[in-house]
C-alpha cells in the first residue's frame, strides 16, 4: 500500500489534478469479492459516477464497514484536510 499511495500521490501532483497540497490520509481499507460477484463489480465500476451522485464515497465506505462487521471510530473516517 505504501508504494501505491506514494506513486499515485506523485502522479496526482504531477498532473496538478488537485489545487493546493495533496496527500493521502493515514490508513486504508480493502474489500474483496468472490469471482461469482465479478459482474456486479464491473457494473459498479461502469456506473460509479452516477452512483456517487446519489451517495458520497464516505457514506458508501461506512456502509461497507458495517456490512462486513468492521469496527471503526467515525471520528477517524475521512477527516477534513487541515492546512
Amino acid at each position: 500500500m505504501r508504494d501505491i499511495k506514494a506513486d499515485s500521490s506523485s502522479f496526482i501532483k504531477s498532473k496538478r489534478w488537485v489545487a493546493g497540497r495533496f496527500s493521502w490520509q493515514e490508513g486504508f481499507g480493502a474489500f474483496s469479492y468472490s469471482r461469482s460477484q465479478l459482474g456486479a463489480v464491473i457494473r459498479y465500476i461502469e456506473n460509479q459516477q452516477l452512483h456517487h451522485a446519489r451517495k458520497s464515497f464516505r457514506q458508501e465506505y461506512t456502509q461497507l464497514l458495517e456490512k462486513f462487521g468492521v469496527e471503526y471510530d467515525d471520528r477517524y473516517i475521512f477527516k477534513p484536510i487541515e492546512d
